[in-house]
């Protein structure tokens, strides 16, 4: 499965049926019998898997002790490998526990094998275990395929167990990271409905019903002070992007063409962009974009709104629902943020009958009631969401840093292209 590589000295390279027993799980028949389950040993399906990192800490069913019986019994430390579905995914499990036929488990692996070192190995592994998958409907992994991989290992153990602990502390920053970002998330959404419902005073305070006076509306208890107003009100157009076929006038340069892929819920993925000629961009210069409209979409996720910076000045979009708001009553932004929010989710819900893969129509979008604050407090709202957002994104731009250099690491010190023995001292090498 590799291409021929050099193995740094004082390495070793061996196929992994060499140095450990590839075996595949087992599911008690039939599957759904009530006697095989509600034990106390857990039965790992891939999912328990990719809702993990590096550790299986928890499974969603359970095996009785006859359940146990006619599967797999694997016990805690030992890797475990994924084989269909999610193709190629390693974990390590931290108690007792079964596995199906959708994955293997590495039998008397070679004592001079540590399994966390082997654990990150076979991570390293996963992409190209995914593109080695039998063909076929299932496309699966065997213990034939697995058992023919390629493994190259310090033959120090020490040395081993320095790689696994310098990739195991960037793990830990990525998963601390990735707590914090869910932290801010859902202090954001919080912060979000609070403001939607709430309204921020002249003072920057959110508002109470203790201090403010409030009203009932279509949209539910409102600030006295707020309007609502249909969306087609709050729009000077609302219209449908390019709808005819564009496929014979694509192009490698031309005028950006924006998709549905491309719209995220407030901001854009301008990954695999398309391209349209000059002419047939000017067949539909009435659909050009401008700074601040709304993008939404009509199909797949639909009402999922972004606004247009001021780069995307004349770029054109397919199929979508492009709404330019009466800058004097206000912000694209705020109006984005409704949209996005369960207030505009759930009314496009309404709209649509409940029909999630309908298509939105300019119809039904422009009778969507939307909230009316003043554009001075309009302003007040999406500053403070402005600085929330500020901390989530540095977040997310550290955790991303983070997985490159993860990824980096594994590259460099999974191979021997770098080595840690700097960071061993000198009793540790001679006893590997």
């Amino acid at each position: 499965m590799s291409d021929a590589m050099i193995i740094p000295g004082g390495w070793k390279q061996l196929k992994i049926g060499d140095c450990s027993s590839v075996k595949r799980g087992a599911s008690p028949r039939p599957i759904q019998d009530p006697k095989w389950w509600g034990g106390e040993v857990g039965w790992v399906r891939i999912s328990d898997v990719t809702a993990s990192s590096k550790y299986l800490i928890r499974t969603r069913d359970y095996l009785s002790k006859k359940g146990v019986r006619h599967s797999v019994e694997i016990k805690t430390g030992e890797v475990i490998l994924s084989i269909c579905a999610t193709i190629g995914r390693a974990i390590i499990t931290t108690e007792p526990v079964c596995i199906h036929d959708g994955f293997v488990w590495f039998d008397e692996l070679d004592e001079g094998i540590e399994r966390e070192y082997f654990y990150y190995y076979l991570s390293s592994k996963e992409s190209e275990l995914a593109s080695s998958r039998q063909t076929g409907t299932q496309g699966n992994l065997n213990t034939d395929i697995v058992s023919k991989v390629d493994l190259i290992f310090p033959k120090s153990k020490p040395e081993q167990t320095k790689i696994a602990e310098v990739l195991s502390t960037v793990d830990q920053a990525i998963e601390l990271t990735k707590a914090v970002i869910a932290k801010q998330q859902r202090i954001k959404n919080g912060l979000t409905q609070d403001i939607l419902t709430r309204g921020i005073d002249e003072n920057g305070n959110l508002r109470s019903e203790k201090t403010h006076k409030f009203k009932d509306s279509l949209l539910g208890r409102i600030p006295e002070e707020w309007d609502i107003e249909p969306f087609g009100y709050a729009c000077e157009r609302v219209s449908v992007g390019i709808a005819t076929s564009t496929t014979k006038y694509y192009r490698e340069d031309g005028v950006p063409l924006l998709r549905n892929q491309n719209i995220l819920h407030g901001k854009f993925d301008l990954r695999d962009l398309l391209y349209i000629s000059a002419e047939f961009d000017l067949i539909n210069k009435s659909k050009r974009l401008k700074p601040g409209d709304l993008i939404m979409m009509r199909t797949g996720y639909p009402g999922r709104t972004a606004v247009a910076p001021d780069f995307i000045q004349g770029w054109q979009t397919f199929t979508t629902l492009i709404s330019t708001p009466k800058k004097s009553r206000y912000l694209s932004d705020f109006l984005c943020l409704q949209i996005n929010s369960s207030i505009g989710r759930g009314q496009i819900l309404t709209l649509q009958g409940g029909g999630a893969q309908q298509n939105l129509n300019v119809g039904w979008v422009i009778n969507m009631k939307v909230l009316k604050p003043s554009i001075e407090e309009q302003k007040r709202m999406i500053a403070v969401l402005t600085e929330t957002e500020k901390s989530l994104t540095a977040n997310v731009s550290l955790l991303n840093k983070f997985c490159l250099l993860k990824t980096a690491l594994m590259q460099d010190l999974l191979t021997g292209k770098k080595r840690v023995t700097p960071l061993l001292n000198d009793t540790e090498v001679m006893n590997g």
